[in-house]
Parts: C-alpha cells; sequence; structure tokens
C-alpha cells in the first residue's frame, strides 16, 4: 500500500512529551548565562557564515581543521561539554550515527570535519541551512522516494572523491532515553546509503551519541529533539542545562566486501551503535549474502542494484 511505503520512507519514533525530562528533574542555570550561552552560540553561528566564504581557499588539512574547531567552539556555547572516546580510520568512511538532537551535527562535525546527508528542510533554516549547503550537504526530499537512488549516488561519488559522509541512518531523531526502547524508530537503521559505502569500497564506522547530565550523574533527555518539539523550545531547554556532556563513541569499522548486502551491512552498524559494549566492535568483513526481492521498488538503478522505498 501507499501509505505503508510512505511510512517506511518517513519513519518516526514512538517519543512524546512524556519522554522529555520533568520540570525540575535536570538542574539549570541561572536566567544570566543562558543569555549569555545564546548571545555566544549566536555569534558562533554568524562566525561559521564567515567561515563559509573562508573554506574555498583553505588547504584541506586546514579546512577541515577550520570545521572542527568552529562546531567544537559552538557547541561548547550552547553550554554543552564534548567527550571523545576512541579513533577515526584515517582514510575516507561512511559515518553513521543514531539521531537524538540537533546538537548531533555539531558534534559530529567536532570529531570528523565531514560532509552530512540531511533531510531537505533543514535547507531552509537560518544560518545553518546556508552553512550545511556551503559544506556540501546531501540534502533529501523525503517526499520523493524516487530521488532516492541519485543520493545514494551522490553519497557514493563523495567518498570515492576521497571525502567521508555522515548520515543518521534512524531516519528522525528519538529521545533515546533509558528504558525507553519502545520510542525507537520502526525498523531499524535504514540500509539505503550503506549502498554507498559499499559501491565505493568505502570502511563504515559507527557512532555512538549519548548524553549526560553530570550534575545529577545519569544520562538525561534534555537534548532531544521530538517529533512535536520547535527548534526555539529545544535549544531553550538545551542553553538553560546545567553540565550537560555530549560523548561520542566511535566503534571500529566495518569493511563490507564488494557483493555484501546493505541489510546485512546497516544491522551490524545498528548493533554496534545500540547494543555492544562502549570498546566497539571488532574490525568486520562482511561477506555476501543472498539479496531479497523487494517488495516495492524503485527503478532507477544505483550501481546495478534497485533500491525499495525502505532501502
Amino acid at each position: 500500500m501507499i501509505t505503508g511505503a510512505h511510512d517506511l520512507w518517513r519513519p518516526s519514533s514512538g517519543c512524546d512529551d512524556d519522554c522529555l525530562p520533568a520540570a525540575g528533574e535536570v538542574p539549570t542555570v541561572p536566567v544570566a548565562r543562558r543569555v549569555l550561552r545564546l548571545v555566544a552560540a549566536t555569534g558562533m553561528l554568524v562566525a561559521g557564515v564567515g567561515l563559509v566564504l573562508l573554506l574555498p581557499v583553505l588547504p584541506t588539512r586546514e579546512r577541515q581543521a577550520a570545521v572542527r574547531g568552529w562546531a567544537r567552539a559552538t557547541t561548547r556555547a550552547f553550554g554543552v561539554r564534548l567527550v571523545i572516546r576512541g579513533r577515526l580510520p584515517r582514510r575516507r568512511a561512511l559515518l553513521v550515527a543514531n539521531h537524538v538532537s540537533w546538537l548531533d551535527i555539531l558534534a559530529v562535525l567536532a570529531v570528523a570535519p565531514t560532509r552530512m546527508v540531511a533531510k531537505r528542510e533543514i535547507r531552509s533554516w537560518p544560518v545553518v541551512g546556508l552553512l550545511a549547503a556551503a559544506a556540501g550537504t546531501v540534502f533529501v526530499d523525503r517526499s520523493r522516494p524516487r530521488a532516492l537512488p541519485t543520493s545514494v549516488g551522490r553519497v557514493a561519488e563523495t567518498l570515492r572523491a576521497g571525502r567521508s559522509v555522515a548520515v543518521f541512518p534512524e531516519g528522525t531523531t528519538w529521545c533515546a532515553g533509558d528504558g525507553t526502547a519502545d520510542c525507537r524508530p520502526g525498523g531499524g537503521f535504514r540500509p539505503a546509503m550503506f549502498q554507498a559505502a559499499i559501491d565505493a569500497g568505502s570502511p563504515v564506522v559507527p557512532l555512538r551519541l549519548t548524553y549526560r547530565c553530570e550534575a545529577i550523574g545519569s544520562t538525561t533527555t534534555a537534548t532531544a529533539f521530538l517529533g512535536a518539539d520547535t527548534l526555539l523550545r529545544s535549544v531553550a531547554r538545551v542553553v538553560a542545562a546545567r553540565d550537560i556532556v555530549v560523548t561520542v563513541t566511535i566503534a571500529a569499522a566495518l569493511h563490507p566486501a564488494r557483493a555484501a548486502d546493505r541489510r546485512l551491512l546497516a544491522r551490524a552498524a545498528e548493533s554496534a551503535v545500540h547494543l555492544l559494549p562502549a570498546g566497539g566492535v571488532a574490525r568486520t568483513r562482511l561477506r555476501p549474502v543472498p539479496t531479497v526481492t523487494p517488495a516495492v521498488a524503485v527503478p532507477t538503478p544505483v550501481s546495478g542494484r534497485n533500491l525499495d522505498l525502505a532501502a
């Protein structure tokens, strides 16, 4: 049915306002500190516009360092401290992470200055949309499922050109709170973009993003950007919270074989993000498995394979 296909292409989480912390659950900073954080964050976003103009003339190493430094400073301006565990491989890779918040983008860029895959709507966000477009973001139009193979092809081309790409294959944000497995988007990691890594012969590096409030000594959903949230409301909640830490845990790379199945690769990456210990997963080379013919197929081929709506 068309409705079912649409739901597969545009996943949703089971989160609602009950997933957010109750009033007083997360310690807050004084109003003056919140204002200072907003001013600092706004300043960093404006500085980002200048950075966009500067990036094209910078050598690759300096360009990556500039983006990384900007992302780290902007994260800190919002009052969030960054912790990185593990190391990225030196070669270009497809980075895949769970998706909790708009802060995820800053956290990933702070670890690896990379091109992102994002929904088309972000292009219209003030300042952020301009920065994303200038950084070479691959925008995906979720209202046009038949454009999916073209997006996958662009990611594969970027990987072949020696640039890393980051994607959030859950397809939507969710609270990621303790004991909230039912809130996870149905269907798990969407496999489509994993095909780009297979076609380009690139490793896949899983990233686990967790948000913790050090003031209470536990994980928190204060940073979650849920479907019913507005960006303004979410930003206000973040700048008000005290001692928020985002930890990016880098698992060991997955090395798919040339004829590997994207669904198997997606499941392996999802396990590395959600199920395995923080130390990561062992270096793995995935062997090809038979590909199941999809019930609903998109006719446009990518490297000889069709991508279905839930691809």
